[in-house]
């Protein structure tokens, strides 16, 4: 599914990543998307085409066009 993705969007904490699946290397994203167990790290958001790991309220806010 994050292949199709047009951007994934990282947090963690602060920190935060924009990766563009169709240039950017798959091993570089999955070592940032996956999470200790070995699953996607929480959350996990789809909106559209855009995906969304991790949680920062400035990424949400400006993706979904909140105050």
């Amino acid at each position: 599914m994050l292949s199709s993705a047009e951007a994934l969007l990282t947090a963690r904490g602060k920190s935060t990543k924009r990766w563009d699946p169709r240039v950017d290397a798959r091993e570089d994203i999955l070592a940032d998307v996956m999470g200790r167990s070995g699953n996607l790290r929480a959350p996990t958001v789809r909106i559209g085409n855009i995906f969304l790991v991790g949680f920062n309220e400035d990424i949400y806010r400006n993706v979904l066009g909140g105050a």
